[in-house]
Protein backbone atom coordinates (compact mmCIF):
# COMPACT_ATOMS: atom_id res chain seq x y z
CA UNK A 1 0.00 0.00 0.00
CA UNK A 2 1.40 3.03 -0.85
CA UNK A 3 1.42 6.16 1.81
CA UNK A 4 -0.10 9.48 1.32
CA UNK A 5 1.95 11.81 1.54
CA UNK A 6 1.91 15.66 0.82
CA UNK A 7 1.58 16.35 -3.07
CA UNK A 8 3.90 18.63 -3.40
CA UNK A 9 7.07 16.33 -2.99
CA UNK A 10 5.55 14.62 -6.60
CA UNK A 11 7.73 11.36 -7.22
CA UNK A 12 11.53 12.82 -7.39
CA UNK A 13 13.51 10.62 -4.77
CA UNK A 14 15.43 13.38 -3.40
CA UNK A 15 11.83 15.65 -2.91
CA UNK A 16 9.93 12.52 -1.63
CA UNK A 17 13.21 11.56 0.76
CA UNK A 18 13.67 15.27 2.11
CA UNK A 19 9.85 15.60 2.90
CA UNK A 20 9.66 11.81 4.45
CA UNK A 21 12.52 12.86 7.08
CA UNK A 22 13.44 16.43 7.31
CA UNK A 23 10.57 18.49 6.33
CA UNK A 24 9.04 19.43 9.40
CA UNK A 25 10.87 17.76 12.26
CA UNK A 26 11.66 20.56 14.73
CA UNK A 27 15.02 21.68 14.49
CA UNK A 28 16.76 23.08 17.80
CA UNK A 29 20.11 23.08 16.84
CA UNK A 30 21.76 26.58 15.91
CA UNK A 31 23.99 24.95 13.09
CA UNK A 32 21.08 23.33 11.15
CA UNK A 33 18.67 26.63 11.42
CA UNK A 34 21.69 28.15 9.83
CA UNK A 35 21.85 25.94 7.39
CA UNK A 36 18.26 25.90 6.01
CA UNK A 37 18.12 30.09 6.77
CA UNK A 38 20.83 29.94 4.53
CA UNK A 39 19.49 27.76 1.72
CA UNK A 40 16.22 29.40 2.17
CA UNK A 41 17.23 32.51 0.98
CA UNK A 42 18.81 31.35 -1.98
CA UNK A 43 15.83 29.76 -2.91
CA UNK A 44 13.97 33.51 -2.62
CA UNK A 45 12.29 33.43 -6.44
CA UNK A 46 13.13 29.70 -6.87
CA UNK A 47 11.38 25.94 -6.61
CA UNK A 48 13.09 24.44 -3.53
CA UNK A 49 13.75 21.15 -5.29
CA UNK A 50 16.37 23.44 -7.51
CA UNK A 51 18.51 24.25 -4.14
CA UNK A 52 17.97 20.63 -2.72
CA UNK A 53 19.64 19.29 -5.97
CA UNK A 54 21.96 21.99 -4.99
CA UNK A 55 22.38 21.42 -1.67
CA UNK A 56 25.67 19.32 -1.54
CA UNK A 57 27.61 22.14 -3.61
CA UNK A 58 26.34 24.95 -1.07
CA UNK A 59 27.80 22.33 1.36
CA UNK A 60 30.97 22.17 -0.33
CA UNK A 61 31.27 26.28 -1.49
CA UNK A 62 30.34 27.71 2.51
CA UNK A 63 32.32 25.11 4.37
CA UNK A 64 29.98 23.13 5.67
CA UNK A 65 27.35 25.75 6.65
CA UNK A 66 29.70 27.20 9.66
CA UNK A 67 28.56 30.47 10.32
CA UNK A 68 31.25 31.44 12.34
CA UNK A 69 33.79 30.88 8.87
CA UNK A 70 31.20 32.44 6.27
CA UNK A 71 30.49 35.78 8.43
CA UNK A 72 34.40 36.21 7.97
CA UNK A 73 34.62 35.89 4.34
CA UNK A 74 36.67 38.17 2.60
CA UNK A 75 36.05 39.87 -0.85
CA UNK A 76 38.21 37.37 -3.01
CA UNK A 77 36.14 34.40 -0.91
CA UNK A 78 32.95 36.24 -2.33
CA UNK A 79 34.50 36.17 -6.14
CA UNK A 80 35.30 32.95 -5.95
CA UNK A 81 32.06 31.72 -4.68
CA UNK A 82 30.22 34.04 -7.51
CA UNK A 83 32.30 31.99 -10.19
CA UNK A 84 30.92 28.73 -8.49
CA UNK A 85 28.89 26.77 -11.19
CA UNK A 86 27.30 24.76 -8.31
CA UNK A 87 25.60 27.30 -6.42
CA UNK A 88 23.26 30.07 -7.34
CA UNK A 89 25.59 32.79 -8.66
CA UNK A 90 23.55 35.97 -6.95
CA UNK A 91 25.74 38.95 -6.28
CA UNK A 92 23.19 40.03 -3.38
CA UNK A 93 22.08 36.49 -2.23
CA UNK A 94 25.86 35.58 -1.75
CA UNK A 95 27.07 38.76 0.18
CA UNK A 96 23.81 38.37 2.19
CA UNK A 97 25.10 34.86 3.29
CA UNK A 98 27.79 36.69 4.54
CA UNK A 99 26.33 39.57 6.32
CA UNK A 100 23.08 36.63 7.53
CA UNK A 101 26.05 34.58 9.31
CA UNK A 102 27.45 37.80 10.95
CA UNK A 103 23.31 39.29 12.39
CA UNK A 104 22.95 35.13 13.40
CA UNK A 105 26.02 35.25 15.67
CA UNK A 106 25.08 38.67 16.92
CA UNK A 107 21.49 37.06 17.82
CA UNK A 108 23.78 34.27 19.36
CA UNK A 109 25.22 36.35 21.80
CA UNK A 110 22.00 39.14 22.45
CA UNK A 111 19.71 35.53 23.34
CA UNK A 112 21.79 32.72 24.10
CA UNK A 113 21.65 30.94 20.90
CA UNK A 114 19.59 31.13 17.72
CA UNK A 115 17.38 28.70 18.64
CA UNK A 116 16.00 30.21 21.73
CA UNK A 117 15.17 33.35 19.61
CA UNK A 118 13.70 32.20 16.85
CA UNK A 119 11.39 29.47 18.75
CA UNK A 120 10.54 32.09 21.56
CA UNK A 121 8.12 33.45 19.09
CA UNK A 122 6.17 30.25 18.80
CA UNK A 123 6.87 29.66 22.97
CA UNK A 124 9.56 26.41 21.74
CA UNK A 125 6.75 24.49 20.75
CA UNK A 126 5.39 23.95 16.74
CA UNK A 127 2.19 24.94 15.66
CA UNK A 128 0.13 22.12 14.88
CA UNK A 129 -2.04 23.29 11.57
CA UNK A 130 -4.49 20.75 10.58
CA UNK A 131 -5.02 21.54 6.76
CA UNK A 132 -6.87 19.16 4.66
CA UNK A 133 -5.55 20.61 0.87
CA UNK A 134 -2.75 22.31 -0.25
CA UNK A 135 -4.68 25.42 -1.08
CA UNK A 136 -5.42 26.17 2.81
CA UNK A 137 -1.90 26.12 3.27
CA UNK A 138 -0.53 29.57 3.85
CA UNK A 139 2.52 30.95 2.04
CA UNK A 140 2.73 33.45 4.53
CA UNK A 141 1.18 34.02 8.63
CA UNK A 142 1.39 37.41 10.61
CA UNK A 143 3.81 35.00 12.64
CA UNK A 144 6.19 34.85 9.58
CA UNK A 145 5.43 39.02 9.10
CA UNK A 146 6.45 39.43 12.84
CA UNK A 147 9.63 37.24 12.60
CA UNK A 148 10.57 38.59 9.02
CA UNK A 149 10.40 42.27 10.45
CA UNK A 150 12.13 41.67 13.44
CA UNK A 151 15.12 39.47 11.60
CA UNK A 152 15.64 42.88 9.32
CA UNK A 153 15.65 44.47 12.38
CA UNK A 154 18.80 42.15 13.41
CA UNK A 155 20.30 43.01 10.05
CA UNK A 156 19.36 40.10 8.20
CA UNK A 157 18.78 40.42 4.14
CA UNK A 158 16.28 38.16 1.99
CA UNK A 159 14.59 36.92 5.01
CA UNK A 160 10.75 38.08 3.87
CA UNK A 161 7.65 36.85 5.03
CA UNK A 162 7.26 33.97 2.50
CA UNK A 163 10.90 33.06 3.05
CA UNK A 164 10.30 32.72 7.00
CA UNK A 165 7.32 30.80 6.38
CA UNK A 166 9.42 28.36 4.09
CA UNK A 167 12.08 28.47 7.21
CA UNK A 168 9.23 27.57 9.65
CA UNK A 169 7.53 25.05 8.18
CA UNK A 170 11.20 23.20 7.08
CA UNK A 171 12.43 23.24 10.61
CA UNK A 172 9.23 21.94 12.21
CA UNK A 173 8.08 25.56 13.66
CA UNK A 174 4.76 24.59 12.41
CA UNK A 175 3.53 21.40 10.81
CA UNK A 176 1.63 21.82 7.83
CA UNK A 177 2.24 18.51 6.98
CA UNK A 178 -1.90 18.01 5.51
CA UNK A 179 -3.54 15.80 7.62
CA UNK A 180 -3.97 12.97 4.97
CA UNK A 181 -0.29 12.57 5.04
CA UNK A 182 1.51 9.80 6.77
CA UNK A 183 3.61 12.30 8.27
CA UNK A 184 1.60 14.72 10.04
CA UNK A 185 0.81 12.18 13.24
CA UNK A 186 4.79 11.49 12.69
CA UNK A 187 5.72 14.82 13.33
CA UNK A 188 3.14 15.87 15.98
CA UNK A 189 4.47 13.30 18.13
CA UNK A 190 8.49 14.49 17.35
CA UNK A 191 9.61 17.04 20.81
CA UNK A 192 13.17 16.86 20.61
CA UNK A 193 12.80 20.03 23.29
Amino acid sequence: MKRERCPWCGDDPLYVSYHDTEWGVPVYDDATLFEFLLLETFQAGLSWITILRKRENFRKAFDDFDYQKIAAYNEPKIASLLQDPGIIRNKLKVRSAVSNAQAFIHIQKEFGSFSKYIWDFVDGKPIQNNYKKMEDVPANTPLSDAISKDLKKHGFKFVGSTVIYAHMQATGMVNDHLTSCFRHKEVTGTQLH
